[in-house]
């Protein structure tokens, strides 16, 4: 019984050990796997960690990517859009008079550039070819004028509205008036080209033009008039640009013309034996580029002319109030030139050297007048704009700003001419012509103590047109027309050369008469009238 009792104990014993062994073996299993699986999610826990931090590190590289590329976007086209603001210039805020000489300086340096183009062309013609030579070439002086004036007329008439939308910020307006400008200038160019390349003949012999001279005169105008469409580019494009308020550009552009065009009148002549055609084919080749060069940049730097194919489409609305703008102001010029061909022709009448004088004369005055002209077309612009945005009572103080700098300017060169007067025109003039110098001398002072009077006709004038009442600019040509008319068919038979240098004097005094009063029936006018269309 002893044994059997011990041997259950010592079972009892084996089954306890083998129990707690068993407990001891299922508790380090779990500890085990407790363990095992804090590890687990330790590590888990890490790498997520790890991960998420390198995710949000490589996002945040790419957000500072996407920002700095947005920022450099936004400075790209800020910078875009600030130069293309610095480019275009609002006429309707700030003060008139230094709105006025900002944007009449580089209009007064193109000018200037031109009248000396003109002046070096007539001193290469003068010296190289002769005074036969040089009196053909200008006799055609005045119906040059006309037949470019109309173009000129047309395309500062054309930009008008372009300027008033700009003035009123209605920018599809304003490239549907462009598109229709484009049109307009193809069809006007061309049907003018032919017909005056077919009457060039019949206009000359109509201008009692001297025999002498005639062979030079026909075979420079001729050319000129072919250039037609080149001189239609030229005037198109850079009055756009100004009417958006950009007057440095086209200056740039004419500056390179006026170069070009010396240089090849010189090498024409000079090198390859050319005659006055040399300097016609010069003058449009110069001026074919230059219309080119302001297209080009137009394209390029004004967002705002960038057209669609709905703004080239040909609509009734816009190309009438273009041609009842452009149309006038072309007349205004055409008609001036009228005057001016018929006191040509009785120059002509008065021999070669009275006809030289008169060109030599004309060369330098035109040159004096640069402030007028830079004064006038700064004033289109500054009037145009305003109407646009309602600010009329600006347009009368800008009008009076500008006529006070010509007056002073007009005072300034008279008296120069008056004692520098003999010696200016011996630029063009061998010292040996006395009779022509002194006759040029006498051109030269008495058109310059009328200058005050011109600086009335060019400010009031354009301003009348830039308010859009382009009929009224018309009349006031009328009236110089008819002044010159009066010279050359009443005076100039009595007093010969001496009322061939009051002509232009007279002109400016009618035109004056009539420009001032209407200058205030204009305005009035404007106040009342529903905004432009």
């Amino acid at each position: 019984m002893k044994e059997v009792r011990e041997e259950k104990i010592k079972a009892v014993k084996v089954i306890e050990q083998e129990v707690k062994e068993k407990v001891e073996k299922e508790a380090e299993q779990k500890v085990e796997q407790e363990v095992e699986q804090k590890v687990e999610k330790e590590v888990e826990q890490k790498v997520e960690k790890e991960v998420k931090e390198k995710v949000e590190q490589e996002v945040e590289q790419v957000v500072k990517q996407i920002i700095k590329k947005d920022v450099k976007t936004k400075v790209k086209v800020e910078a875009k859009e600030d130069k293309t603001k610095t480019v275009m210039l609002d006429l309707s805020k700030g003060d008139p008079m230094k709105l006025i000489l900002r944007f009449a300086l580089p209009m007064l340096l193109g000018t200037l550039f031109q009248q000396f183009y003109s002046m070096v062309d007539t001193i290469i013609v003068g010296k190289l070819l002769g005074l036969n030579a040089l009196a053909g070439v200008g006799s055609t002086g005045a119906i040059s004028f006309m037949i470019n004036g109309f173009v000129i007329g047309c395309c500062a008439g054309f930009a008008i509205p372009v300027a008033q939308k700009f003035g009123a910020k209605q920018e599809d307006k304003l490239r549907k008036y462009v598109g229709n400008i484009l049109w307009l200038n193809l069809i006007i160019a061309g049907i003018m080209t032919v017909i005056i390349g077919f009457l060039t003949n019949a206009i000359l012999r109509g201008m009692n033009t001297p025999e002498e001279t005639f062979s030079y005169a026909y075979d420079y105008i001729f050319i000129i008039f072919l250039g037609i469409p080149t001189t239609f580019l030229y005037n198109m494009t850079s009055s756009i640009i100004r009417s958006l308020g950009d007057s440095k550009t086209p200056v740039l552009f004419l500056v390179f013309a006026a170069v070009l065009n010396i240089i090849l009148d010189f090498v024409s002549i000079y090198f390859l034996g050319f005659g006055v055609d040399g300097p016609a084919y010069a003058t449009v080749i110069s001026q074919l580029l230059s219309g080119l060069l302001c297209l080009v940049f137009m394209q390029k730097k004004f967002p705002i002319l960038h057209l669609k194919k709905g703004d080239l489409r040909w609509e009734r609305h816009y190309y009438k109030r273009l041609l009842f703008m452009g149309i006038p102001m072309g007349l205004q010029y055409s008609i001036t030139a009228i005057g001016s061909v018929v006191l040509q022709t009785a120059v002509n009448g008065l021999g070669a050297s009275p006809m030289a004088a008169i060109a030599a004369g004309q060369r330098i005055s035109g040159f004096c007048c640069c402030v007028f002209d830079a004064l006038g077309a700064t004033m289109a612009t500054y009037a145009g704009q305003n109407a646009g945005a309602g600010e009329y009572h600006r347009i009368k103080k800008g009008v009076w700003e500008a006529t006070k700098l010509g007056a002073f300017y007009a005072i300034l060169i008279c008296v120069i001419l008056i004692f520098a007067g003999g010696e200016i025109p011996k630029i063009f003039i061998d010292a040996k012509e006395t009779e022509v110098l002194t006759m040029t001398r006498q051109f030269l002072i008495y058109n310059s103590l009328f200058y005050i009077p011109l600086t009335i006709v060019n400010v009031w004038r354009f301003s009348i047109q830039g308010m859009g009442f382009s009929g009224f600019a018309m009349l006031a040509g009328v009236s110089e027309m008819i002044a010159r008319s009066l010279v050359a068919f009443v005076f100039i038979p009595i007093f010969g050369y001496v009322a061939a240098c009051f002509a232009s004097p007279l002109a400016w005094l009618f035109a004056d008469s009539f420009l001032i009063p209407a200058f205030y029936q204009c305005l009035k006018k404007l106040k009342g009238r529903t905004p432009i269309i």
